[in-house]
């Protein structure tokens, strides 16, 4: 068995050139031309592939092959119907028992957001998705439902593959408003439950809307 070391490395640089777009969804995966590509042995490549099936990144199928898994309107709507189900769950958990430290890092969370300007080319976007993401964490991470945390960041993780995805093929970044994050906080420190977990889910809702009309026209 090859280093476990080894295996994370491949399976990050699989990972990554997936989200970039240099291996495309739907594209069979062949172990040979992987191991020419990354310069690396069969077994770490198998067993990255692996890795990466459970996060659904790729499709493994025993005796056929794997392939990057593909990306569809349909699956992008489950996820956000989930993703909205989950959210507005949590974000109610946590507005009702978040303490002062997880009201200091929901703060902390959406400042250092706040400190990332999107270009039009989106030369920074690994950055602002990095702290999108905690931003989103953050605003949960005060409920009581880890398990409900765990599976919310599966499906941020899987989501995260549709807006590369919309990255690569003609995203606009004036779809990127920070006032929206701004109001949503707020209301969150606020404690107007009700408002908060409606903005959220139309939050939630207008970044699959943007996903869904770059896949239509891709």
């Amino acid at each position: 068995m090859s280093s476990p070391t080894l295996t994370d490395k491949v399976s990050k640089m699989i990972y990554l050139d997936i989200l970039n777009g240099d291996l495309k969804p739907g594209q069979k995966l062949v172990v040979a031309e992987l191991k020419a590509k990354y310069n690396v042995g069969a077994s770490p490549i198998r067993e990255a592939l692996v890795q990466l099936s459970w996060t659904k990144y790729v499709n493994l199928e025993p005796q056929k092959g794997c392939w990057v898994a593909p990306v569809t309107v349909e699956e992008l709507t489950d996820l956000y119907q989930s993703l909205r189900f989950v959210a507005s769950a949590l974000l109610k958990q946590a507005i009702d028992s978040g303490d002062e430290s997880w009201e200091l890092e929901v703060l902390t969370a959406f400042h250092k957001l706040s400190r990332v300007k999107l270009s039009q080319n989106f030369d920074n976007w690994t950055e602002w998705e990095e702290r999108q993401h905690h931003f989103h964490v953050a605003l949960l991470e005060g409920a009581q439902s880890k398990h409900m945390l765990s599976f919310f960041n599966d499906l941020i993780n899987q989501v995260k593959r549709y807006r590369y995805f919309a990255l690569v093929n003609g995203l606009d970044s004036s779809n990127f408003n920070i006032d929206e994050y701004e109001m949503l906080m707020k209301l969150v420190l606020a404690k107007e439950t009700d408002k908060a977990t409606e903005t959220f889910e139309n939050h939630l809702n207008r970044s699959m809307t943007h996903i869904q009309n770059v896949i239509e026209a891709a």
